[in-house]
């Protein structure tokens, strides 16, 4: 690389000596975040747990989680999202299938009651609630979980590899966007085949 800014910077233009220079710092950052993405996928696929248990003829892949929290007002409170991906194949067919599980932490004077996520391309699907939990109430709020999850296809999330992927979950209250990265994908997918 400092050999070609070297040639670069010899040219007699210096207008198409700029244009070289700027191409060839553009492709150097471009290899080095290839080789950031590359290693990031494979920390996240050595995140990915298998089982393999025989009694039910499924392999389970289950991916790490991702943890988040938002402020959603001026009294600092916040939205806790703690989400992972798990999937199982079936070792008589082969097919796989996939869901983005979701644990929602918040404070409120009442549930939100999460009923339905939206992907980019606005599809809205219904989400499955597992659990709910309130605990801490004083007078006039609580600190509430909602355990949630989302099936998705196996062609849905390899179609998004490059990209990665964003839902929001709907509420009566309030919307919570939750983002699988591209890299975070691949790692889980790489495994989960």
């Amino acid at each position: 690389h400092e050999e070609s800014l070297k040639e670069a910077n010899k040219l007699t233009n210096p207008d198409l000596s700029a244009a070289v220079v700027k191409e060839l710092e553009a492709r150097k950052l471009q290899a080095e975040n290839a080789i950031i993405e590359a290693e990031n996928v494979v920390k996240f696929a050595e995140k990915v747990k298998v089982s393999d248990n025989n009694s039910d003829n499924q392999i389970k892949f289950e991916g790490s989680e991702i943890n988040e929290s938002k402020k959603v007002d001026l009294f600092n409170n916040y939205d806790y999202q703690d989400y992972f991906l798990r999937g199982w194949k079936d070792k008589n067919n082969g097919l796989i299938q996939h869901q983005l599980y979701l644990s929602l932490k918040y404070t409120s004077d009442n549930w939100r009651n999460y009923y339905s996520a939206t992907f980019s391309n606005e599809n809205q699907v219904d989400i499955t609630l597992i659990s709910s939990n309130a605990v801490g109430c004083s007078g006039s709020s609580c600190d509430y979980t909602e355990v949630m999850e989302l099936n998705l296809s196996d062609d849905f999330l390899r179609s998004n590899m490059e990209t990665g992927f964003s839902i929001v979950f709907n509420s009566t209250k309030s919307t919570n966007k939750i983002t699988i990265p591209s890299d975070y994908l691949k790692g889980y997918l790489m495994v989960a085949k």
